[in-house]
This record gives structure tokens, C-alpha cells and sequence, in this order.
């Protein structure tokens, strides 16, 4: 009935929808964007270095984000989302994380801002990450987190999407689609000041080497602290490209990545009782380190080779192929403190001042290897019967290697000696040993059919299968499973500009690993039934709303039958169901808007609670205006609100829960131009709101984003 209620009040926003797209007669098309358009928002400067047209969502192309076919927005009955970078930017992202900051049922961050990984929550479910329409990431910590800067746009897809994208997660996932070469030369050139003593510089060239070739550089580097003390976020990173096109029927491109990363944990597990829970010493300090400054490390190296080859044959028959091999070295050495033996009470001492600290490293090589290919077929059945037929069959395989050290000491957490602290000869604590050695391989043939029915109603049919295994070859669980999956919706267009749609999809997830009794983890399994309408009451603009029901079986969660906190029995099944609301639009005066509202529950069978760490309700708006003046002179102002709903988590030391308080945080953005020069300043976290991003009931909590500001002076040609 709440889900009733909230789609209902939905649907009341839509009269008000018009507004969004009044008064385009100017000339510009305002452009809007809820929960399922892929069209792009973009008055400013595009990959090229020349200002972008503002188009009509769903004209232009998703870059296969979803369909894989370039569908548009009108005609996809999935939500997806695409933020491209001019806006991202101006939000102050610096992570992929944070580049979904404003979007509508996506909990970006949820464990605070994260300097090893990119966490991102959809429809309350952990969402996979893809590069280019393959997935690049298949463990935690073997590798660094992607630049965002090397992304012209970020795609999320909502839901499952397994008949396409084979063993994924139910929530979604999100794709990030790589700069490209293009022949008309343009650029930037940037540096970059800010908090935490953050320097930059910045680099993204472009243009036509020869009339067939063409080549981009995309460079980064910098050298910076973070929020927490003795934790850097230093980086270097050169992304060239090239791309091949002897006609208009065939491209090749090129991309290579080098990456390094020198930097450290900003989560630092900070005990329940000294953050949301009262101690006698007080409030422990947000940028508090707790371990051997030098020594703790999150230190990483990646090489990247991707090739993309396109091909026409026809108007009506393409062809797709794609294949990338990634190579990735990391060192994680870590103290964290153990807030998990008595979560009430964790301290050593009468005075709760002194906790025991665990000091974990591991040396971990990740390899991974992918490849996508395709052929699109077009043809017709009937005089107002068009298909778009898509075959294709993807591979994947990754080899993961660790090995690791652990050790144990004590500190006062008020007033930590580091001297005192081993460093372990600057090496892992011994004895070591191999700790991973698993290899994963995944092979899948898909098969999708997209109906155009007179103009106006889309019908979405696919079908998938794949083999995927998993072997670990230090005797641990590993797995050799196989599984369908199926996808259908419609969207129709019953009068001008309202499009109600309807799908259906299905997910497969293998798991490796054990449960706390020994036994082997079984794939994890979904099946999403989604329902809502997309309204385009004018050019340019489109509202979406969207219903959806979630269940998924086979849910690896914290055993609470045991004292260790990381051992995990899977749960049987969990339903997230809810609805969402999600506005992008360019208006009149070159005032941009997004806007976001999401409301989501989701519960274990049985349980009546909701899931650890996932706020029922989400919600945020972000304006941002452009004025010229008659001098060649801009000025860009824009600021955004994010609410992001309280959550609790659940166990045995806090049956009745440990709530996470809700936050609300405000970004903004000043930046001022003058022919090929700009000015601009960032904040986010404005007004340097203190808040948990989330408090585990297992024993510890995570901080949220400090205010950064930082201020970037650009020369673009």
C-alpha cells in the first residue's frame, strides 16, 4: 500500500511537468531526464573542446548503455541514466562515486568517502561496474579506483540486466564510457588547488593525426592529502588512444591506461562508543588515523589495453567487437581497531581509552581479460513491423592472487603513540602466507529482439546463457554453475508525448567462497517486475516515474550465530520494492535542474527489518545557471542539496538496532570565463556538516565527506 501511495503521489508531480520545457521558442531545446532517459544535458564544453548543441533526450545516442543497440530514451522500458561529464564536474566529483551523487535510487558513498573502492548502492543492492560495456572490477582490494576524468559520461542502469550483461547484480550496475579520439582538434589544459593541501594538474588533448586517424591524451597528476591524517591521494595517470577510420563504415580504436596510485584508508573503523555512542573521553576526531604513518598504505599500479572495432556492412547489418586486458598490482597495509569483540563496550581500560588494533596487509595481481562482440541485424516484418536484432557472446576471465599478514597490538585511541607501533621492517607481519589464488572464467551468448511497432509501441525480448566457474587453488570453495536468464518490457506511446512501459528481468550472480558453516556458496538469483510511465510534455523535455518489486534469493548476510563479524550465511531471499523520481532539464536561460526522489524498502524474508546500511528514502535537487555577458564573458553559478534517509543495522549486540541518522548536505559551484579561459570553485559538503555515513551494528561506524573545496584554473582551445 506505501508503494500505492508513493507512486501515486508521483503521478501528481506530472502536471507540473510542462514547466520544465515553457517558453523554448528561443531557439534551445530544454531537456529533461527521470529515471530512464539516456539523453545528455549539455550547453557547455563537450569531448572536443567546442561548446555542444542542447538535444532532445533520447535522440541522441546512450552509447549502448543498456540495449547495446543506441535506443532511445523514449523507447527503452528500463530506467537508465547517463551523467555526462560537464555536469559531474561542476558537481565537484573526484570520485566515481561521487558522480552519482544526483541520482535518483542510487546511495552513492555509503560508507563514506572510500579512497580504496567505488561503492555505489541501487534500488538498496551493491551495483557492479563496467568500462565500456565490460566489467572491470571482480575483487576487493586488488586494484585502484577509476579517474572520473577519464570518463565523457557514466550510464546506470537500474534493475537487473543479466540477459545482456550475464552474471551481474539485481540492484543495477554502471558503465563508464571512455573518453574517445576526435578529429577536430580541441582540449584543455588545467591545474587545480584545494583542501587538504590538493595539487593538480590536468590534461585532455584531442584531434585528427591524419585524415583517417585520430588520437586523444587524457593525463593526470597529483599530489594530495585527504580528510584523514596521514593518508594521502596521490596519483599519476596518462590514457592515450587512437582511433582508425579508414571510412565512414569502419572504426578502430585504441586505449591504453597507465595508472598509479599512492595512497592509504580514509575508513578508519572507528568504534560505535566514541562516534554515535557516548564515551567518557568524548567524540573521537574526524580525521583520526589509527596506525603506522608510513607504513599503512593503499599503493597500486594499473595497466589497461582496450580495442573496439566497428563495422557496417549495411544500413541494416553491424558489427560489434570489443576486448580489453587489465594487469593491476596493490599493496594494502592497514591497522584497524577491533571494535567487534564487544561492540558495546570495545575498550581495554576503565577509562575507555585504550583498544586493541589489528594490523592486516596483503600483496595482491589481479589479471583480467574480456571481450564483447555482436552483430546487429535490422529487417522488417511487415509494413509498420521493424526489428533490431542483436546476437552476440561475451567472455570474461580473471585470475586473483594475495598473499598476507596479520598482527595484533594495542593503542589509546584518544592519544595514539605511533612510535610505538611496529612497522613490520616495512614489509607484511609475519608469518605471511598465500591468502587468494582464485580464478574465474564466464562465458555467455545473448540473444535480443527490439520491436518497433508503427512508430509508437517498442517490445523488448531477450534471452541469455551462461557458464561461469570459479576455482581456487588454495582448496577453498569454488564453484561451476550455469543459468537463463530472460528480459522483456514494452513501452508504447499512446498519445503525444505519454509513454507507459512495463518490463520484466532477470539476474545471476555466482558467489565464491563459504558460508560460516563450510559450506559453498550458491549463485545468487533475482527477478524484477518495474512499471511506470515517461511523459514528454514538450521537445526536450521528459518525465519519468517507475515502480519496481525486486526479489532475490541466496543473499550472502553477517551470521549473527557466530563471534567472528565477517561470517556470512546466506540468507534465503530479500524483496527491495519502491519507486523513483529523477528530472534533468536544460529551461530557457541556460538554467540547468536535476531532480531526484526515491523511496525504497527492502527487507529480509522473515525479518521485518530493513537492510543493513540502506535508507528508505533518498532525495536532491541541483540547479546551476549560465549567463553571457555582451563582453565574451561567463558566469556559471549552481548548487545542490542531497538528503539521504536514516537507516539501522541489526545484531546480536544491539537486537533493537544502531540507527544511522539521516544528513542532509549542500554542494556548490562558482566558476567565471573569458574566451578560452575559465575560473572555477567547487564545494562540496558546504557548510562542513559532521555526520556518520553509516554505523554497523557488528561494532563500528564510518565518517562522512568533509567539506572540500578546491578552485581549477582551465585554458580550453
Amino acid at each position: 500500500m506505501r508503494l500505492c501511495h508513493c507512486l501515486l503521489l508521483s503521478c501528481a508531480s506530472l502536471p507540473f511537468a510542462p514547466a520544465f520545457a515553457a517558453a523554448a521558442d528561443d531557439g534551445a531545446v530544454a531537456v529533461v531526464e527521470i529515471a530512464g532517459a539516456s539523453g545528455e544535458t549539455d550547453g557547455s564544453v563537450g569531448d572536443d573542446g567546442a561548446p555542444d548543441e542542447i538535444v532532445v533526450t533520447g535522440e541522441r545516442e546512450a552509447r549502448r548503455a543498456l540495449s547495446k543497440t543506441d535506443t532511445p530514451a523514449l523507447e527503452t522500458p528500463q530506467p537508465v541514466t547517463v551523467i555526462t561529464d560537464d555536469v559531474f564536474e561542476a558537481q565537484g566529483a573526484v570520485s566515481v562515486s561521487d558522480v552519482l551523487n544526483y541520482v535518483a535510487g542510487a546511495t552513492a558513498n555509503p560508507y563514506g568517502p572510500d579512497s580504496r573502492v567505488d561503492g555505489v548502492k541501487v534500488r538498496g543492492l551493491d551495483a557492479l561496474q563496467f568500462r565500456d560495456g565490460m566489467r572491470d572490477v571482480f575483487s576487493y582490494y586488488a586494484s585502484i579506483r577509476a579517474d572520473p576524468y577519464t570518463f565523457s559520461q557514466v550510464e546506470l542502469v537500474r534493475g537487473p540486466a543479466s540477459a545482456l550483461f550475464g552474471a551481474g547484480a539485481l540492484g543495477g550496475l554502471f558503465n563508464l564510457s571512455s573518453k574517445l579520439p576526435q578529429f577536430e582538434a580541441g582540449g584543455e589544459i588545467g591545474v587545480r588547488y584545494g583542501s587538504f593541501d590538493r595539487k593538480e594538474v590536468l590534461a585532455d588533448l584531442t584531434g585528427g593525426l591524419t585524415d583517417q586517424l585520430a588520437g586523444r591524451i587524457v593525463a593526470r597528476l597529483r599530489d594530495s592529502g585527504t580528510q584523514t591524517d596521514h593518508v594521502s591521494d596521490d596519483r599519476v595517470l596518462i590514457a592515450p588512444s587512437l582511433t582508425f577510420a579508414p571510412g565512414s563504415d569502419t572504426s578502430l580504436t585504441l586505449l591504453g591506461l597507465y595508472q598509479e596510485d599512492d595512497g592509504g584508508s580514509t575508513a578508519q573503523f572507528l568504534p560505535l562508543v566514541g562516534t554515535v555512542l557516548p564515551n567518557p573521553n568524548g567524540t573521537l576526531d574526524r580525521d583520526l588515523f589509527i596506525g603506522k604513518p608510513g607504513w599503512d598504505r593503499y599503493d597500486g599500479r594499473l595497466l589497461q589495453g582496450t580495442a573496439m572495432l566497428d563495422h557496417r556492412f549495411s544500413d541494416r547489418l553491424r558489427l560489434s567487437l570489443k576486448a580489453r586486458y587489465i594487469d593491476s598490482d596493490l599493496d594494502y597495509f592497514t591497522h584497524y581497531p577491533d571494535s567487534y569483540s564487544n561492540p558495546t563496550n570495545p575498550y581495554l581500560d576503565p577509562e575507555q581509552r585504550i583498544i586493541g588494533l589489528y594490523a592486516d596487509a596483503s600483496r595482491a595481481r589481479m589479471e583480467i581479460f574480456s571481450t564483447d562482440n555482436n552483430l546487429r541485424f535490422s529487417f522488417d516484418t511487415g509494413a509498420a513491423i521493424e526489428h533490431d536484432l542483436l546476437a552476440g557472446v561475451d567472455y570474461s576471465w580473471n585470475h586473483v592472487r594475495k598473499v598476507a599478514g596479520f598482527g595484533f597490538e594495542t593503542i589509546d585511541i584518544y592519544d595514539p603513540d605511533y612510535a610505538s607501533l611496529s612497522d613490520f621492517g616495512g614489509g607484511l607481519p609475519e608469518p605471511s602466507a598465500p591468502s587468494e589464488d582464485i580464478r574465474q572464467e564466464q562465458i555467455g551468448f545473448y540473444l535480443q529482439d527490439q520491436i518497433r511497432i508503427a512508430d509508437r509501441v517498442s517490445v523488448t525480448l531477450g534471452v541469455r546463457r551462461d557458464d561461469a566457474s570459479a576455482r581456487d587453488a588454495l582448496g577453498g570453495s569454488s564453484y561451476d554453475e550455469s543459468a537463463t536468464t530472460f528480459r522483456a518490457g514494452v513501452i508504447g506511446e499512446i498519445v503525444s508525448g505519454v509513454s507507459p512501459f512495463a518490463s520484466y528481468t532477470e539476474s545471476f550472480e555466482p558467489i565464491a567462497g563459504a558460508a560460516s558453516d563450510g559450506s559453498p556458496f550458491v549463485p545468487k538469483r533475482g527477478r524484477q517486475v518495474e512499471a511506470g510511465i515517461k511523459v514528454q510534455p514538450a521537445a526536450g523535455a521528459l518525465v519519468t516515474v517507475t515502480a519496481y518489486h525486486i526479489k532475490e534469493t541466496n543473499t550472502p548476510i553477517d551470521d549473527p550465530s557466530t563471534p567472528d563479524p565477517f561470517d556470512q550465511t546466506q540468507a534465503g531471499s530479500l524483496t527491495s520494492k519502491g519507486c523513483e523520481i529523477e528530472g534533468r532539464a536544460t529551461l530557457p536561460g541556460d538554467l540547468q535542474l536535476i531532480a531526484n526522489l526515491s523511496h525504497n524498502d527492502a527487507k529480509l524474508k522473515d525479518t521485518g527489518r530493513q537492510l543493513e546500511n540502506v535508507p528508505k528514502k533518498n532525495a536532491s535537487l541541483w540547479a546551476l545557471k549560465r549567463t553571457t555577458f555582451a563582453n565574451g564573458m561567463t558566469l556559471q553559478l549552481g548548487g545542490g542539496v542531497r538528503y539521504v534517509g536514516a537507516n539501522r543495522s541489526y545484531g546480536a549486540a544491539f537486537p533493537d538496532g544502531i540507527r544511522t541518522p539521516s544528513y542532509t548536505l549542500v554542494d556548490a559551484v562558482a566558476e567565471i570565463g573569458w574566451k578560452q579561459w575559465s575560473l572555477g570553485v567547487n564545494a562540496v559538503n558546504l557548510f562542513d556538516k559532521r555526520y556518520q555515513s553509516a554505523c554497523l551494528a557488528r561494532g563500528d561506524c564510518f565518517q562522512g565527506q568533509a567539506r572540500n573545496l578546491f578552485g581549477t584554473l582551465r585554458y580550453r582551445f
